[in-house]
């Protein structure tokens, strides 16, 4: 098994598949995810090709714009894996990434569970990518991508959501600030993912002041 040609193709083939995807969302989503899965895993015990084929397959279709539909990406990587003849253990374990990785199935109670030092090298790895300053850009984007509204104090964050209400909902753009990217930098699950996410997640605070008082005008 030649990994280096695999990862190629792989890249390849996330290329084509999300060319027009949403721009949170996009290749450029996928590559910065994996750079960081690759520094990551430096300080980290783990399978390295495990760990590069999870960060660039892990949002090849993601749920949201598949109506919520969680089985459409581990179908796609599947078929992918299967024609790289890859061994049925490291398709599993891939897999079993991207059923795993999200926020929001973290805020299941029951269920399926799954671990592995893979994963949250991949999971704190994505979650990076959703904090600092290109976590605010990309969640402005998605936000106008879905027209809404930027912000509105009558709208408080829900601060105990369920996965379906996470999900589900249609709230402000700034509400996610603090309904998710607010928590992340608490739920990494690696040392390099700690210190990375501390950085970002104070340049997020920042923001967040700066918006607050340009809303109130009190700057």
């Amino acid at each position: 098994m030649n990994t280096e040609s695999i990862i190629k193709n792989t890249i390849n083939f996330v290329k084509e598949t999300l060319k027009n995807a949403e721009g949170g969302h996009d290749w450029f989503h996928i590559e910065r995810v994996y750079k960081n899965a690759i520094l990551i895993s430096k300080d980290e015990q783990v399978d390295a090709f495990v760990v590069q084929l999870g960060a660039l397959l892990h949002d090849i279709a993601d749920p949201k714009f598949y109506d919520g539909d969680e089985t459409v990406g581990p179908k796609i990587a599947t078929a992918f894996l299967e024609e790289q003849n890859i061994s049925t253990e490291v398709i599993e374990h891939v897999i079993n990434i991207i059923k795993h990785i999200s926020y929001k199935n973290s805020l299941e109670t029951s269920g399926e569970k799954f671990t592995s030092k893979e994963l949250e090298v991949v999971q704190d790895a994505d979650r990076l990518d959703a904090i600092g300053a290109i976590g605010i850009a990309r969640c402005f984007n998605y936000g106008g991508f879905k027209n809404r509204t930027l912000y509105d104090p009558e709208i408080l964050p829900n601060l105990k959501m369920t996965k379906e209400e996470y999900k589900n909902s249609s709230a402000p753009t700034i509400n996610h600030f603090y309904e998710k990217l607010l928590l992340l930098k608490d739920k990494m699950n690696t040392s390099s993912g700690q210190r990375i996410a501390a950085d970002r997640h104070l340049y997020m605070e920042v923001f967040l002041k700066q918006f607050n008082d340009e809303w109130n005008g009190v700057k």
